[in-house]
């Protein structure tokens, strides 16, 4: 990698601004930086952002520690009875809660943000290290958030996905995505609908920095979607990628794109109190040409009537409306921008600017790049001021963009700008196209093989050259062949898609009694020899993007894994056992081995090891009772007479042994459907405490599960450690 594409990878993954947006903080750190920039303010001041008779609000508000924020994922079936809890046990709570004489102010809902999903709270650590109930409530959020059912996520972070109106049959490419709460959201919208296992469309989220890459593998596997693909790539030269289509290879382009680009990030400086003393208007001129040659790759990629969401965590012009206006300028009225502000009602912007000047780190101004001298001409563009045409500047329409400023709605500093694209961009359609093979020679390759080292025709007049691999024959004064690029970072083990006809989904296929419909061809394993430890899903569509695409582009994730093998399954007629992670994908597709629980069957299965089949109800006990051992879904299915329990389905892994059963699931989630129970769960001062137990224990050779001692230890710290229920009774059954 040479010197220029390592300080591009550096850019790119140290936008100052992007972590610390997207991870609501709880406050403190840096109390010994002064919040004083003298270059921010004359800067701030001239160019006029902030209304009239503001500024000093302006100023006090970039002082002044960012609220936390915590967002509660909407696209779970849960949603509404965290949002439930919350409301009713821990806000309600925290109003009667008075620290040092004086009472707590208790977390509001963002008004913009649908369904009361969002919430905001001025409480620090600080405060919540003084209180027994604020401590329990810091738990909840830290349990839920290992689940996936609560992002702790800045405001204004929260904004961009929801511009983009997303519907479940959309293809999704998210540019910079780590550290990834943004592309949770994508996500989320994808599963709007929790009765579809496999929405039509997908989430390829991308980043330039390879250990970042796993900051975002993270914030994805939370959500257990098989809709989902974290790959390694440079954004601005992010690869063309293509799909088979009746035969076809053709251009992938997409319905969505999140272009939410590297940024000095001056609108974090209440978070992140560095900026204050590293702030120059020299980060922006930096960054100008890198945010803008991002934004072209954007909208290449971009569908004709797709939308492209552009977004900064700069309040400067220079990386803002001056990028999009030379976007537009590019584009030949090819991209438009649209007008978002009626879409968030509640939520205060500022429109975007027509006009603005380039200061130096000086303090030297310029209005136009006239007045540059020749010796700044390769640190400060044409492409950084407005046009001078008045007509064609007009034409852009730039006041459709947003601009958040803090002050307004206690939030950070925020710039979003939403572009249609009308037609294929102009370099495109003008571009020559390359002779190539005929369709009828080029066939679609078998299902479960390898896709083929050369890429057949690509359809769409808008797909970019550049990109695309040479002719079979150069001519002689013709440049040398691409050679093949090399990817860094960490080795990935291979993705390998089974065959319809593998030896393993045969016992599988038949134990489980699984629907004519189940996708085979989606199931896929991480490796080609030796036994298959784990088996993951993808959706049809990313499996098509992921077979015709193996040497094009580095994946570092996908899937979501939906069983694991277990040492002697063999006898119990399936090697393989169901995951937790993946049973929600898995369920609509099970016909066998299913046990129906009440609640109370619920909280013995989640507080107990190994609890005796004689303990469940007559129900569940008479249906585990006819089946044979090894893995089982336990299902419980609201009653809506009953409206104090989960109004919810709950399916959970389970394991049937010779006289006992028990349930296969992560601590964080017992940590959670016993909270939706009713039930209070929380650590004792160690940190210990929780769930009985990990997922992964192996069954014994009996069929029981095997205790170690380690788990042993963890089971009698949780059922100690769970006090009660709403009605007052004991749950704890500790020996």
């Amino acid at each position: 990698m040479g010197k220029r594409s390592r300080q591009r990878q550096k850019n790119q993954s140290s936008g100052v601004g992007r972590d610390n947006r997207d991870n609501g903080s709880w406050g403190a750190g840096y109390a010994d930086i002064v919040k004083e920039n003298q270059l921010f303010e004359d800067y701030y001041k001239e160019l006029g952002l902030v209304p009239e008779g503001e500024f000093e609000q302006f100023m006090d508000a970039m002082r002044e520690p960012l609220p936390a924020t915590i967002r509660i994922t909407g696209y779970k079936s849960h949603a509404k009875e965290i949002l439930h809890c919350l409301k009713e046990k821990y806000f309600k709570e925290i109003q009667e809660v008075e620290i040092d004489g004086v009472k707590l102010e208790a977390p509001t809902p963002l008004s913009w943000y649908p369904d009361e999903l969002a919430w905001q709270t001025n409480m620090s650590r600080k405060i919540i290290r003084k209180s027994p109930l604020l401590e329990k409530f810091h738990q909840f959020l830290v349990s839920e958030t290992e689940s996936g059912n609560i992002s702790r996520q800045e405001a204004v972070s929260m904004i961009p996905p929801l511009l983009m109106k997303i519907e479940s049959h959309h293809k999704i490419l998210d540019m910079c995505a780590a550290p990834g709460s943004k592309t949770a959201q994508l996500i989320e919208m994808l599963h709007a609908d929790m009765d579809v296992p496999f929405p039509e469309g997908f989430v390829i989220a991308n980043d330039v920095d390879n250990k970042r890459c796993y900051l975002l593998v993270h914030q994805a596997k939370r959500l257990n979607s098989p809709c989902i693909m974290v790959i390694n790539h440079d954004a601005s030269c992010i690869p063309s990628l293509h799909v088979a289509t009746d035969g076809w290879r053709d251009a992938l382009f997409y319905d969505r794109i999140l272009c939410d680009v590297p940024c000095s990030g001056d609108g974090t400086m209440r978070k992140n109190i560095d900026v204050w003393k590293k702030w120059t208007t020299a980060n922006s001129l930096h960054l100008h040409g890198l945010q803008l040659r991002i934004a072209i790759r954007g909208v290449e990629q971009l569908a004709v009537g797709g939308r492209m969401v552009y977004s900064t965590c700069s309040l400067n012009p220079i990386e803002d409306e001056a990028v999009i206006a030379a976007l537009l300028e590019k584009s030949e009225g090819a991209l438009e921008l649209a007008d978002c502000s009626a879409d968030l009602p509640g939520l205060k912007t500022m429109p975007g600017v027509s006009s603005w000047k380039l200061m130096t780190k000086e303090g030297q101004w310029f209005n136009d790049f006239s007045e540059v001298p020749s010796s700044r001409h390769t640190q400060i563009r044409p492409t950084m001021f407005p046009h001078t045409d008045k007509d064609k500047l007009a034409s852009f329409h730039l006041d459709r963009c947003m601009r958040v400023l803090p002050h307004h709605q206690n939030t950070g500093g925020f710039f979003l700008a939403a572009l249609v694209k009308t037609a294929p961009m102009p370099w495109n359609k003008r571009a020559p196209k390359q002779a190539r093979k005929e369709p009828s020679a080029a066939p679609a390759p078998a299902e479960g093989a390898p896709p083929t080292e050369e890429v057949p025709p690509v359809g769409g007049e808008d797909a970019p050259q550049g990109d695309q691999p040479p002719p079979a024959r150069e001519p002689a004064c013709g440049p040398p062949p691409h050679k093949r690029k090399k990817m860094f970072g960490f080795k990935e083990d291979p993705f390998v898609f089974l065959s319809e006809d593998d030896p393993v989904l045969a016992p599988i296929q038949s134990f489980y009694d699984l629907s004519p419909d189940f996708p085979k061809l989606n199931v896929l394993t991480r490796s080609h020899e030796g036994k298959k430890r784990h088996l993951y899903m993808v959706s049809k569509e990313l499996r098509n993007v992921m077979l015709n695409n193996s040497e094009r582009m580095k994946v570092i994730n996908t899937g979501v894994k939906v069983w694991s093998r277990n040492s002697d399954g063999e006898q119990f007629g399936c090697a393989f056992r169901l995951a937790q992670e993946g049973i929600y994908t898995l369920y609509p597709y099970i016909r066998s081995r299913m046990v129906t629980v009440s609640v109370e069957d619920i909280k013995i299965l989640l507080t107990q090891e190994n609890p005796f089949l004689s303990k469940l109800q007559s129900k569940a006990h008479a249906q585990a009772k006819s089946l044979g051992m090894g893995s089982i879904v336990l299902r419980y299915q609201p009653n809506p007479e009953e409206p104090l329990e989960p109004q919810c389905p709950i399916e959970l892994c389970g394991w049937r042994g010779k006289t006992s059963i028990r349930a296969f699931v992560p601590r964080n989630e017992r940590f959670h459907y016993l909270r939706m129970l009713g039930v209070e769960v929380f650590r004792d001062k160690s940190g210990q405490g929780g769930a009985p137990r990990e997922d992964g224990e192996e069954p014994g050779e009996d069929g029981e599960e095997v205790e170690s001692k380690e788990t042993k230890q963890d089971t009698e710290m949780a059922t100690g450690d769970i006090v009660g229920d709403s009605d007052g009774k004991m749950e704890s059954d500790q020996p």
